[in-house]
């Protein structure tokens, strides 16, 4: 019911934005999405953020949607994992231009985990396209049920539907080398501080403190027609001990990510995105907790005006069971 109404409500609030407007030059940023995993989403990985941080004195605000479905049943002679459900994380945040090359900003995220709606949709797309269905065709439609089982003793267990404030995160970032007119390159060194505000009883966050440290970048080309645009990041989180799988949690993963994006008119522009981290839990066999993780998101950004955009993405998983089959990632940005 909690889906529904979330729907709902974005069938009325997103055709304003369709609403005929003045279309303007596009800027060509990373999507600004990660591992949406049960068992990833509640830590402090970031996004790769924008290699430019916002000029002294400006802001710019987004409304972040990302919707998952889960569905994974693995097993061996010791452990059995099942994560089947789905989850919408609504993230509302700012960037602020406090000093000439820095910023400091803030995300509030807000966490819906549930059985969804998209079993039937997914098994039919599965089944149109010949893709394996991985026993999701076998299992009840639009459950809800995070299981982990180790030695015989259950020590992971979400079985009703919840939804809450997530951990909040403080963000940094420093220009270590803008772009100008007749430079295009630009770097940035972002940092980010996760606070175990969410309640881990229902996954909405992990219990621990991460910070995160990375660097992002990106070169802009002129095209005969339109422009291109290359992006990639990577950097390393530090986490102190969580409340979910404690003794099995990683305290230190590497991430990164690349992209490119190409805008063919002013107000589009289509992108391509990979993200990649390294395993969150070790003690284990299965590759939902211990093995790398990549992820794919093929989209776009629409821009409505000079200060207002929208980007559009569909997310897989293209190292199987490290991440979630698909997310429907959404992101309204605003500058002030």
């Amino acid at each position: 019911m909690i889906y529904f109404k979330i729907i709902h409500k974005l069938a009325w609030v997103l055709p304003v934005f369709f609403y005929p407007l003045t279309l303007w030059a596009v800027e060509i940023t990373p999507f600004s999405t990660q591992n949406q995993s049960p068992l990833v989403q509640i830590f402090g990985l970031p996004p790769m953020g924008s290699a430019a941080v916002v000029a002294h004195g400006k802001a710019e605000g987004n409304v972040i949607l990302d919707h998952a479905s889960n569905y994974v049943n693995d097993s061996n002679a010791r452990e059995n994992i099942l994560l089947d459900g789905e989850s919408t994380r609504i993230t509302l945040g700012g960037r602020f231009g406090i000093a000439r090359g820095f910023e400091a900003g803030v995300e509030l995220p807000f966490v819906v985990l549930g059985g969804g709606f998209l079993d039937s949709f997914i098994e039919g797309y599965h089944n149109t396209f010949g893709f394996p269905q991985g026993g999701r065709d076998q299992a009840p439609r639009n459950r809800l049920l995070y299981r982990y089982v180790r030695d015989g003793q259950e020590r992971l267990r979400i079985d009703k539907s919840s939804y809450g404030l997530g951990d909040i995160r403080l963000k940094g970032a420093w220009q270590l080398y803008p772009k100008t007119a007749s430079q295009p390159r630009a770097v940035a060194l972002r940092a980010s501080l996760k606070l175990p505000t969410g309640d881990s009883d229902q996954l909405n966050g992990s219990g621990s403190t991460d910070l995160a440290l990375w660097v992002t970048a990106s070169d802009a080309q002129s095209l005969a027609r339109g422009h291109l645009t290359l992006f990639g990041a990577g950097g390393i989180m530090f986490m102190t001990d969580g409340r979910i799988l404690r003794d099995q949690q990683r305290h230190w993963v590497g991430f990164g990510g690349l992209g490119v994006g190409w805008s063919p008119l002013r107000w589009l522009a289509l992108k391509i995105q990979t993200n990649a981290h390294t395993p969150f839990y070790d003690a284990s066999d299965l590759r939902e907790l211990n093995a790398f993780s990549a992820q794919l998101t093929v989209g776009g950004t629409l821009a409505f005006s000079d200060r207002m955009t929208l980007d559009l993405g569909v997310t897989e998983d293209i190292i199987v069971a490290t991440a979630p089959d698909v997310v429907f990632h959404l992101n309204l940005r605003m500058k002030f």
